[in-house]
């Protein structure tokens, strides 16, 4: 049973990280005019995945807060962009929409992945 929910909170990290990936690319869509702007992504999953632990944290030293490791690290994209424009703005608008299809593709295939295992889990229970 620890093994299914191993991969519940698998799908769930992994869903929650396609969210903030998709954040950041609507960040570089929405600034692809701003001048010296450069464009952004984050840490690919297999790395997130590697360094999450859980660790208590303090915000303030008046209080403390519960970090369980989900902060995705948004990187400048400085040299992954596929042209500099003039105004020094690095965004490519034909890359972040493969990074949108990406994104798109990869929630349509993790949420799949749990449905069946749904499936699976209460056509076992049913007996």
């Amino acid at each position: 049973m620890a093994d299914q929910l191993y991969l519940m909170g698998v799908a769930s990290r992994r869903a929650e990280w396609l969210s903030t990936r998709q954040s950041v690319v609507a960040e570089n869509v929405a600034n692809a005019n701003t001048p010296g702007y450069t464009s952004k992504d984050i840490k690919p999953f297999s790395e997130v995945m590697e360094t999450t632990r859980l660790e208590m944290t303090t915000g303030n030293p008046m209080h403390l807060v519960s970090g369980d490791g989900r902060q995705f690290g948004t990187e400048s994209n400085e040299t992954g962009g596929w042209d500099v424009l003039y105004s020094g703005n690095s965004v490519s608008l034909e890359q972040e929409m493969l990074k949108a299809g990406e994104v798109q593709r990869d929630y349509s295939l993790n949420t799949n992945i749990v449905k069946a295992f749904q499936r699976m889990l209460l056509s076992s229970i049913k007996g």
